[in-house]
């Protein structure tokens, strides 16, 4: 580091479950109980120092627990009110793209331009070192050193598939990557983060929402905007789902980014018109209509009081290897509404008035009603699988989430989370140590029985969204 920490500013955003609503929240006449988690993407805002007389336009990414983790990036102001515009520099002896991080720079430094100097039309955005910190949960230790092992034997630099994914095996890694997969809280993983398998957290959104946030924060003053605040959580949530639309290349229902920028929540999504009239970044016109869009009031619905915990209960997640998911789960499901509209309807409007049953069992702490809830959910949740053909609910989570309300005393139930499918499980539970004891040792066991790979994270549900961070939990990581 360089000493100047009056100039560096951290913040985090947290990943996201959608405990129901799962194909609903894509459409504004449903909505879904969507929970924060305790894995937050972590975003170091620093500037660049250089010496006197030597002037940079460059913003370099790096995400250090991962190998040939870096980006940089020169930019620019674009002609015909086209905003900042990134180009990316090459890094070594080729240049990998990372279309997250590049949108996200595009967007929220043209913001910034637009927001910060209004009055002069002119950008004065300096060069920064921008350093991203994925909490462990949102990869698998044990496809990093399987990955790791596979090099150090030659097998080059192969993508770990997903059938070795999970950290719940009972294989040690191997000797030379023991050190990587340190028990800190951010690992040092031996792969590129291409080659890195993802626990299905939300990790882009978190990390667009994260990285929006530290430039926000890092280049304007308070009294512009404070991400801390309703006004500058607004801003920030706009101008994140903007930028992972456009980087995602499609516009989706956005409950992963709202959830990272407010946490816990009931969300309805914004009507996809919202973003139609933002051109391509760089092209004419952009930098003004960004602005006016960003700033602008939005139709979207985040109602934070209808969500809690009832105390001494927590949401757990299992990382679940089970087989491969089916490509194209959201289309099929779509196609098969748009093929039987009435059946679609009746058995939607039901599964919105379970899944809000959920939410108020939870709110209101009737713990004794918890179980009976989740289960009238799954009902039609597999319902729907059946109509559309599509593995929604897997026979195998089936008999994994019956089993583990059964014979684990302290789980209250689960569910298959978001658009389900073979990935991981989402649990209410107990609170307590014992209880966490006991699901460790019935999805160990369950695993060796079944021959799959199931592991409970260390990840929990918690309310909070977006949040400044001290710079103490970075000790080491920064420059």
């Amino acid at each position: 580091m360089t000493g100047k920490e009056d100039h560096t500013t951290a913040v985090s955003a947290p990943g996201k479950v959608l405990l129901a609503g799962g194909y609903l929240v894509l459409d504004r006449a449903y909505s879904g109980l969507v929970f924060g988690l305790s894995a937050r993407i972590n975003v170091i805002a620093q500037e660049i120092h250089t010496s006197e007389g030597v002037h940079l336009t460059e913003i370099v990414v790096e995400s250090p627990q991962f190998l040939e983790a870096q980006w940089r990036y020169g930019y620019h102001l674009a002609d015909q009110d086209g905003g900042i515009k990134v180009t990316q520099l090459q890094v070594g002896s080729r240049i990998v793209p990372n279309p997250f991080v590049e949108t996200t720079l595009n967007y929220a430094l043209t913001y910034i331009a637009q927001a910060g100097t209004h009055k002069h039309k002119k950008h004065s955005v300096k060069s920064a070192r921008l350093t991203i910190l994925a909490d462990n949960d949102y990869y698998s230790h044990q496809a990093s050193a399987a990955a790791a092992a596979a090099a150090a034997s030659g097998g080059g630099g192969e993508s770990v598939s997903s059938s070795a994914s999970t950290s719940s095996s009972s294989a040690t890694p191997p000797a030379s990557s023991i050190n990587a997969l340190n028990v800190s809280r951010f690992a040092r993983f031996p792969t590129t983060l291409g080659d890195a398998h993802k626990t299905g957290l939300g990790s882009s959104a978190a990390l667009v929402t994260a990285l929006s946030a530290a430039l926000l924060t890092h280049y304007l003053p308070l009294q512009i905007l404070d991400v801390s605040s309703p006004e500058g959580k607004q801003i920030l949530h706009n101008l994140a789902q903007a930028a992972h639309c456009a980087a995602q290349g499609k516009v989706g229902s956005g409950f992963d980014v709202a959830a990272a920028v407010y946490g816990s929540s009931l969300y309805r999504r914004f009507s996809p018109s919202v973003l139609a009239s933002v051109p391509e970044a760089g092209s004419p016109g952009f930098a003004s209509k960004l602005l006016e869009v960003v700033q602008s009031e939005w139709d979207t619905e985040v109602q934070k009081d209808a969500v809690s915990l009832p105390a001494g209960i927590a949401m757990r997640m299992c990382d679940v290897d089970c087989g491969s998911q089916t490509v194209g789960m959201v289309k099929k499901v779509l196609a098969w509404r748009a093929k039987e509209p009435e059946a679609a309807k009746a058995l939607w409007d039901e599964l919105q008035r379970r899944n809000e049953a959920v939410a108020s069992v939870l709110r209101d702490e009737r713990t004794g009603e918890i179980s009976a809830a989740l289960k009238a959910v799954r009902e039609l949740v597999r319902e729907m699988g059946t109509a559309s053909g599509v593995p929604i609910e897997p026979e195998s989570q089936t008999e994994l989430l019956d089993a583990l309300e059964a014979e684990v005393p302290g789980v209250y139930g689960g569910v298959v989370p978001g658009a389900g499918g073979f990935d991981a499980v989402a649990l209410l539970v107990q609170d307590d140590t014992e209880t966490l004891a006991q699901i460790e040792e019935f999805v160990e066991s369950w695993s060796k029985a079944k021959g799959s790979q199931v592991s409970l994270l260390g990840v929990k549900g918690e309310m909070e969204g977006v949040r400044k961070e001290t710079l103490e939990a970075y000790h080491g990581w920064l420059r």
